[in-house]
């Protein structure tokens, strides 16, 4: 496949941003079809017309990370990011070092998978504290020492907030507002954050942050899925497929675009219905609505960002 992720123009205009079959920019994230193995996932995305795959850690290595690597070249695919490297809120002195030796080793993965994007999932708080503040100190300090590893292997460290119902067992880190404030401590080709639809759509602010992480460069993975209600499986493996929800997914498409973000866009839905299914039959719905819901404009013409019913901040 030909299309470049990366050097993109900056015009708003819908063919620009999509190419002439929608999807120039469409990565499908590994855990949306858990169900493939990692050479049908490279096969179902190359017959679909699908440049780019998100992969994580345990499947890759499971394949092994060079032979992933291989075949992915081979296919033709550009890999958006790896997920996931973080948890780096331990007290005890041995857990924190071996959080950080993880970390390194999850740098050098991405590194070899061709990705320059390492999402982290900053981790939760320890067995009986109820401090998040040091928490989010302690995630500052592993950034210190990993951020000069990384860089060197070309890799930045892309700090994910997570819905605040994580924040007591995954990531304490919950609003992007929090992340940049993190990321911000360390240069922008260090440490940049991840806009997740799924868990920043509630937040009033988010358009603001959105541009404050735009103009300092910030932005180093856009991530996509819906919010449905009731969560049919509980917060973490509830998210929706594009447009069954409520998350104004176009708007946060034009939102990070006006931003200047002009990198991958992937798709990330944990959902056991969608595994359950065939793969190539939910990578084609997966199509069609990025295409509907994310891609194309409504038939009333651009929206401006920040002038819809709600994200106005």
């Amino acid at each position: 496949m030909t299309d470049d992720l990366t050097d993109l123009s900056g015009s708003t205009d819908l063919t620009d941003l999509t190419g002439s079959t929608g999807l120039s920019r469409l990565s499908l994230n590994q855990e949306t079809l858990r169900q493939w193995s990692l050479p049908e996932l490279a096969d179902g995305c190359v017959r679909a017309g699908v440049p780019a795959v998100g992969l994580w850690r345990a499947p890759v290595q499971a394949y092994g990370v060079a032979a992933a690597a291989r075949l992915v070249r081979a296919a033709g695919l550009r890999v958006s990011s790896l997920c996931r490297g973080g948890f780096l809120t331990a007290l005890d002195p041995g857990e924190r070092a071996a959080a950080l030796d993880d970390n390194r080793a999850a740098v050098d993965e991405a590194a070899a998978l061709g990705t320059d994007t390492l999402v982290l999932v900053s981790g939760g708080l320890p067995a009986g504290s109820r401090d998040l503040p040091g928490a989010r100190e302690r995630i500052a300090d592993a950034l210190g020492e990993l951020a000069p590893y990384a860089v060197e292997r070309g890799v930045r460290l892309a700090i994910e907030p997570l819905h605040p119902m994580y924040a007591a067992d995954r990531c304490v880190v919950s609003t992007l507002a929090q992340a940049l404030d993190l990321a911000e401590r360390f240069p922008a080709d260090r440490v940049g954050v991840v806009v997740d639809t799924y868990h920043l759509w509630w937040d009033d602010t988010a358009g603001a942050q959105i541009d404050r992480a735009g103009a300092a460069a910030r932005i180093a993975a856009f991530q996509l899925a819906d919010w449905v209600t009731p969560l049919p499986e509980g917060v973490l493996l509830g998210r929706g497929q594009l447009g069954d929800g409520v998350v104004d997914l176009r708007w946060f498409r034009e939102r990070v675009e006006a931003a200047g973000y002009r990198g991958p866009i992937e798709v990330e839905i944990f959902n056991p219905a969608l595994w359950a299914r065939d793969g190539t039959e939910a990578l084609a719905e997966i199509v069609d609505r990025f295409r509907r819901h994310v891609a194309a404009r409504p038939e009333s013409g651009p929206t401006a960002p920040g002038e819809r019913n709600s994200y106005k901040g």
